[in-house]
């Protein structure tokens, strides 16, 4: 999801809307469980454990995105007990048995920056991988998205974005607003019109809500047919202190950056005053993003001024200091 940091209440009032994302994925053919399915697969009774049975290309493939995240145990589970459900509907399909249709429409609950829309682009391919979803693209919306300046108008504007979200998924970011103006506010009128569209068009695409545990909650309880339409409800806990250096460790990684530990022991300490202080929720991963950006831009004023006539040599170039990070 893009980057903000909203009051546990709800972000204000009047913000600017951001364009709709839309994620487009190059079509692949579905996988058969002959070729996704290894031998020995096995479930016990302490949970299921995705690494021990991944033998499949498929699952290899989800393995290794899932494994890209740090923590997150919990998530990397349900993907892997829809990714069995899906398995086993194959070969009961295939042996002549019945296989019922489920609802995987789902409900993500969590701080910002806690990886919710990294994890519903992997759900969204593992859909269209296994033949539940023909598109497997992902769009998010918002409330301003969704919701118009008049009777009729909200309505025609959310089944446009159903229509748009057909063999896909339809993520909406921050769900709660829709319900937060009470039976008078147009967002009511987005609501019922999603609920009708998910009769509509059953089966052909999947509804994920997003946003903070409380307000999805109070979200749920705004219409009497929401609650039982998502089965799949997960929490996406805050990371802990260490992860989010971890993930600072990763981020700076992926730009050919390396951080000197004294500079991972400052990040860490100011991480942890701002988590424990902040009086909006900690945006996560995000913040920590913000942070690594921002040493990179005081990283290249340092050596833009102590290199005014040399260049400065590789391994300068890769490195962040301890003043680099002005937090």
């Amino acid at each position: 999801m893009n980057g903000r940091v909203a009051a546990a209440s709800g972000q204000e009032e009047g913000r600017p809307s951001r364009q709709i994302n839309v994620v487009l994925r190059q079509q692949e053919p579905p996988v058969s469980p002959a070729a996704a399915v290894g031998d020995g697969r096995s479930l016990n009774s302490g949970g299921v454990s995705p690494k021990s049975h991944a033998h499949g290309g498929l699952f290899q493939e989800l393995s290794r995105e899932l494994d890209a995240l740090v923590g997150l145990d919990n998530i990397k589970e349900l993907v892997f007990e829809i990714y069995a459900l899906l398995q086993v509907a194959q070969m009961r399909s295939e042996a002549g048995l019945a296989s019922g249709s489920q609802a995987y429409h789902m409900v993500f609950k969590g701080n910002p920056g806690t990886g919710k829309t990294t994890v519903a682009r992997i759900v969204a391919k593992l859909f269209q991988r296994m033949g539940v979803l023909n598109k497997g693209h992902l769009i998010e919306v918002e409330r301003a998205d969704l919701v118009g300046e008049y009777i009729g108008h909200t309505a025609q504007k959310t089944r446009d974005l159903v229509k748009k979200a057909l063999g896909g998924i339809l993520f909406i970011d921050e769900a709660y607003s829709l319900a937060r103006g009470g039976d008078k506010d147009f967002g009511k009128e987005a609501i019922d019109t999603l609920v009708k569209s998910m009769e509509d068009h059953r089966s052909q695409f999947i509804l994920i809500l997003a946003g903070y545990s409380d307000e999805i909650d109070y979200f749920l309880m705004s219409n009497p047919g929401l609650p039982s339409r998502f089965p799949i409800q997960v929490e996406f806990p805050d990371y802990t202190i260490d992860q989010l250096v971890q993930i600072a460790e990763l981020m700076a990684k992926e730009r050919d950056y390396i951080l000197m530990p004294q500079a991972i022991l400052k990040l860490k300490q100011h991480v942890l005053l701002e988590k424990s202080e902040s009086l909006h929720a900690f945006s996560n991963a995000r913040y920590v993003r913000n942070a690594i950006e921002k040493a990179v831009r005081a990283q290249a004023v340092r050596l833009l001024t102590h290199y005014e006539s040399s260049s400065p040599g590789k391994q300068e170039l890769m490195t962040l200091r301890t003043e680099d990070f002005k937090l």
